[in-house]
């Protein structure tokens, strides 16, 4: 992939997503186009190994977008044109961006329900983990307060890294700037454990830490910092996440089917909700 293939790289990942389901954006906002732009631009910055396109005659019809991160190997996006599925572009597309983990011990995919896509996955040796969602709009008079909880800056990934590397066992350090520009971090360091959150707008972008009562700590931190009002999502959550799941019914929101965390060499990190763009 160069520089000048990102447009027509969103365009068509709009396309694609857009068949997968009711659960994954497929038309975009302009702001959303150009944060999508943004994170491939940032890929091809910090992995420009990584990223790939299929074209035919001009026109690009797929894309696999990977990332390197100490010794795991993430997938950030992978999408092929319908009119192309099943004709050896998702195929060449996949094991491209694979390519690009040579020398990763472990592999890390959060899986949209595309079957096109879930079978390629488990074809390539990944472990498919089934993962729930939490959707709606959380019921304020239920948060509780919370204390142990504040805002992070620049100085805390240091702390952020010690975190993810006992929780995962790699790093998110190239990503903190972008994930910063959209999102605020919220940092938990207490006696009983450490973690560290990534706000999005209404979204939990990113949570992980040591002990189950910090991360639900920390949770119910994010949750309180979401516009009142507003619909709360949080993805990819697998049956290791239950102290997640918990605090979701408890703030008033529902559980319902997502899709699936393809992980390979590796079982699901915990406690631990995983950035859909970056593991």
């Amino acid at each position: 992939m160069r520089p000048d293939d990102v447009a027509a790289a969103e365009r068509l990942t709009a396309v694609a997503m857009s068949s997968v389901g009711p659960h994954v954006a497929g038309e975009r906002t302009p702001e959303q186009r150009k944060r999508w732009t943004a994170r491939l631009h940032h890929l091809l910055g910090v992995d420009p190994g990584g990223s790939w396109v299929c074209d035919d005659g001009g026109t690009i019809v797929g894309i696999a977008a990977a990332a390197r991160r100490d010794l795991l190997w993430v997938l950030s996006t992978y999408a092929v044109d319908p009119g192309y599925q099943g004709r050896g572009a998702g195929k060449a597309l996949l094991e491209a961006a694979i390519g690009y983990g040579a020398g990763c011990l472990r592999g890390f995919i959060c899986s949209t329900r595309d079957p096109c896509a879930v079978r390629r996955y488990r074809l390539a040796g990944f472990t498919l983990h089934p993962t729930m969602q939490l959707r709606g709009v959380v019921d304020r008079p239920s948060l509780p307060i919370v204390d142990g909880v504040r805002a992070g800056t620049e100085g805390d990934f240091e702390f952020v890294d010690s975190v993810d590397r006992q929780v995962r066992g790699a790093t998110h350090r190239p990503d903190h700037a972008y994930l910063q520009d959209y999102g605020q971090l919220l940092v938990c360091d207490m006696l009983t454990g450490r973690g560290y959150c990534y706000l999005d707008q209404s979204r939990v972008a990113l949570l992980a830490a040591t002990r189950r009562a910090v991360a639900q700590r920390l949770l119910w931190a994010a949750l309180a910092r979401t516009e009142p009002g507003a619909e709360v999502v949080i993805r990819s959550l697998t049956s290791d996440q239950e102290w997640a799941v918990d605090v979701g019914l408890a703030a008033g929101l529902q559980v319902e089917q997502d899709a699936y965390l393809a992980l390979r060499h590796m079982r699901p990190p915990a406690p631990y909700i995983p950035s859909i763009l970056f593991g």
